[in-house]
């Protein structure tokens, strides 16, 4: 298994995106990971490291791209950027996936423009997990699509479906549509309409769901467009880290704050833990022909680890091949419904 990893990715870049490389490549024996980047900087970061130099392997690329650089620009003018000769690698059969934790948008394009998108599918999305108390949820789209009409919700809710079909051994995920009500008359008219084409499908749809129950646990896939998922994904983000600064605060206030915080650390710690972007590692983008995993421009050493299983994971269960199926198949009953 060969992962490119755009190693100037990210605001810490690239010492973290080099330590983790480094700390996976230790727990696994069958990874080989290429650093895509400047080679100076990224052999004065493995210099002095104990890891195998048989299986890290750097590929210099003259070109960075910042956080806020324009996706068009940076694809026509950047053509040796670290993040476009990763995924040039997977495009030529040199590495099975690709993790990048810079330039989101970027990202993005590059794998739809490099790699294309999977059969069947119009447009590619980004899933997010989200912790619920129950486990988690996949929602889909949260970031790459900001205008979209019912036919791409659909095809979100068939890849979420098979996502969590085949990654978290959900026979049948309950996918839900994310409205202002439960009702299938609520919503604006793309929810509406893309209540009716889900619905015709053998998805388990359990109908819309509401922003206040999505983290209960009573969906396995929540759909929306990216502009809505991004805006929920960001929110959530910020409302954890208030959460436990406001515990925090609460907390020590108390004349037995001290004792308190002793007491309840070992809970904070494993509410921290599901809530930390950097367990879940990065995002997939679901639809393009190949794996792309999108990290957080935060992520530290542990979310590049993380987000490099993930790749793995998505690499060797071939999930853009099952969405590509698993679409064609639904157009292919729909046809045979209307035809009958």
């Amino acid at each position: 298994m060969r992962i490119a990893l755009d190693a100037m990715g990210g605001d810490y870049a690239p010492a973290v995106t080099v330590e983790g490389a480094i700390e996976t490549i230790r727990e696994y024996d069958n990874l080989e990971i290429i650093l895509f980047g400047d080679a100076s900087q990224l052999k004065k970061e493995l210099k002095g490291k104990k890891y195998p130099a048989d299986r890290i392997h750097i590929r210099h690329a003259s070109q960075t791209i910042g956080m806020h650089e324009s996706p068009v620009t940076a694809l026509r003018k950047k053509k040796d950027s670290s993040i476009r000769r990763a995924v040039d690698a997977v495009k030529n059969n040199e590495a099975d996936a690709v993790v990048s934790a810079g330039n989101s948008g970027v990202a993005m394009a590059s794998a739809l423009f490099i790699l294309g998108t999977s059969k069947g599918v119009y447009r590619p999305a980004i899933a997010a997990i989200m912790p619920t108390l129950k486990g988690s949820f996949i929602l889909i789209d949260a970031g790459a699509n900001v205008d979209c009409n019912a036919e791409n919700l659909l095809q979100f809710a068939l890849m979420g479906s098979s996502y969590s079909r085949t990654i978290f051994g959900r026979p049948e995920p309950k996918v839900a549509l994310l409205s202002i009500g439960e009702e299938d008359t609520k919503g604006n008219e793309l929810t509406r309409e893309a209540f009716k084409l889900i619905k015709n499908t053998n998805l388990n749809f359990i109908g819309n769901i509401e922003g206040k129950d999505i983290f209960m646990g009573e969906a396995d896939v929540v759909v929306c467009d990216g502009f809505i998922g991004n805006v929920v994904l960001k929110t959530s983000e910020g409302l954890a880290d208030v959460i436990m600064k406001m515990l925090k605060r609460e907390i020590t206030g108390l004349s037995t704050g001290r004792v308190g915080y002793l007491l309840m650390k070992p809970a904070l710690k494993n509410f921290r833990k599901k809530t930390d972007y950097a367990e879940y590692g990065g995002a997939p983008l679901l639809g393009i022909n190949g794996t792309c995993i999108i990290s957080h421009g935060r992520s530290t050493a542990r979310a590049i680890r993380n987000a490099v299983k993930v790749a793995m994971e998505f690499s060797e269960n071939k999930v853009h091949e099952i969405i590509s199926e698993d679409i064609l198949s639904c157009y292919a009953q729909e046809k045979a419904t209307v035809e009958g």
